[in-house]
């Protein structure tokens, strides 16, 4: 049989590593500062060796350009020993929440969890700000600019939770849909191939976690346990 003539790219697309969003008495840090923590400093050297063990090499490396996706990036690179510039895409940060003191408690659990729960109406707003919607009608256009290029074979983009289940649904329904239950532990890897055709795109593997990969401990999501440590503080 012939060879396709439309041979895919590959995307690497992981989140970050782990970040302490609130401090022990539940109060939170802004997001937009917060670094790694030990343990995310942790996951992304792992996913760096995890890339450096099966010689992958990038062309280009995006990141969203909030600390914890740019140190992630660092790390990975440092570890497989790849000099390249990342590549800031401001349009690719993590939705965006509103201001926690102004949801009432009685709403504070949908407010939470509510973007990652089954199929998302778009309109669901996450902490009372960004939309959904809004968020993907940023990411998706991106995604369509970056395979718009042709000047790379293999990427790693260095992403967010909600941005990574935006662009994880796109390459599962080919739509503007939203898969809340995509889960994306912190610092984990997915892989997807891109071909010419606009809806030509296959999943290779989802949340892969190198550190821990058959994911034993809490069975919590992420913003579960984080309405858990506010809920300290109300």
């Amino acid at each position: 049989m012939p060879e396709p003539t439309n041979a895919r790219r590959r995307i690497f697309l992981m989140r970050h590593g782990s970040v302490t969003y609130f401090d022990a008495a539940g109060k939170p840090v802004l997001p937009e500062q917060v670094p790694l923590n030990d343990e995310g400093r942790s996951q992304a050297d792992a996913a760096g060796a995890a890339f450096a063990a099966a010689d992958v090499h990038f062309d280009r490396v995006i990141v969203s350009g909030l600390p914890r996706t740019v140190e992630t990036a660092e790390r990975v690179l440092a570890v497989t020993g790849q000099d390249i510039a990342l590549d800031v895409w401001p349009e690719l940060h993590e939705i965006k929440g509103g201001r926690l003191s102004t949801i009432p408690s009685a709403d504070l659990k949908r407010a939470f969890t509510g973007v990652f729960e089954g199929l998302v109406n778009p309109e669901q707003r996450f902490l009372g700000g960004e939309s959904v919607g809004e968020m993907m009608d940023r990411v998706h256009p991106a995604i369509d600019r970056l395979r718009e290029d042709p000047d790379w074979d293999t990427v790693l983009l260095v992403l967010h939770g909600g941005v990574n289940c935006a662009i994880l649904s796109l390459a599962l329904t080919g739509q503007r849909l939203f898969l809340g239950g995509l889960a994306q532990t912190a610092g984990c890897i997915n892989a997807l191939d891109v071909g010419q055709d606009r809806a030509d795109w296959v999943v290779r593997f989802v949340n892969h976690v190198p550190p821990a990969p058959l994911q034993l401990g809490s069975r919590l999501t992420t913003m579960e346990q984080l309405f858990m440590q506010y809920g300290r503080a109300r």
